[in-house]
């Protein structure tokens, strides 16, 4: 998913150096966290989701969620009185991968609930944290300055931090795609304007 050089040299430079290390999967055997932060479209996802179909290639149990939804599964499962299920499935995964941290904001009481839950895999399981937002700005989410220090201690504790600031893809192929559209339609201006004369030698032959 992530082989060949192509795709890799699209990769911010923070995650270059880094990436052999973590192919082999070694954080997950360590229990180490990984902290993937930039701005959007710069292949977080893309790397999270890569180590993360690898890992269970090795047979290894993986969850795939987003914090917004984790947070509405925790709030569910607490109103239901499942929650101690929930949490115990929830320390069992060798992987937990949760993308989207910090597109939606939360309240104390959300962030409380979402800081135990991560708790529970500190220092014995590991998790993959995607984010936009620099831990600086945790607290534009969490309205909390106490619960954002711990969360950030929680979830950074002897973790790989990596720098996925860079230009985006999404961004990139936008371009390429105007570039493109910016050709065609000079070629369908280039088509019309030769057609006009084209045209008239064609229609004094047709009806001359």
């Amino acid at each position: 998913y992530l082989s060949g050089a192509a795709v890799q040299e699209e990769l911010p430079e923070g995650i270059k150096y880094l990436l052999p290390r973590l192919e082999t999967l070694d954080f997950i055997h360590e229990h180490r966290n990984v902290v993937l932060y930039g701005n959007p479209g710069t292949g977080k996802t893309h790397v999270a989701t890569a180590l993360a179909i690898k890992a269970c290639m090795e047979g290894m149990h993986v969850l795939f969620t987003s914090v917004p939804h984790l947070i509405t599964q925790i709030k569910e499962c607490k109103s239901a009185k499942t929650l101690h299920q929930l949490e115990g499935r929830f320390k069992k995964y060798d992987l937990v991968v949760c993308d989207e941290f910090g597109y939606v904001s939360c309240d104390k009481k959300a962030g409380e609930l979402l800081f135990n839950h991560l708790s529970l895999r500190a220092d014995t399981k590991s998790t993959i944290i995607m984010t936009n937002l620099a831990f600086e700005r945790w607290g534009e989410i969490i309205k909390d300055k106490v619960l954002v220090t711990a969360l950030v201690g929680r979830l950074t504790h002897n973790a790989f931090l990596v720098n996925m600031n860079g230009e985006s893809h999404r961004l990139k192929e936008t371009k390429k795609f105007n570039e493109k559209t910016d050709d065609f339609m000079d070629f369908i201006w280039l088509f019309d304007y030769l057609s006009i004369p084209l045209q008239a030698v064609w229609s004094g032959t047709l009806f001359n």
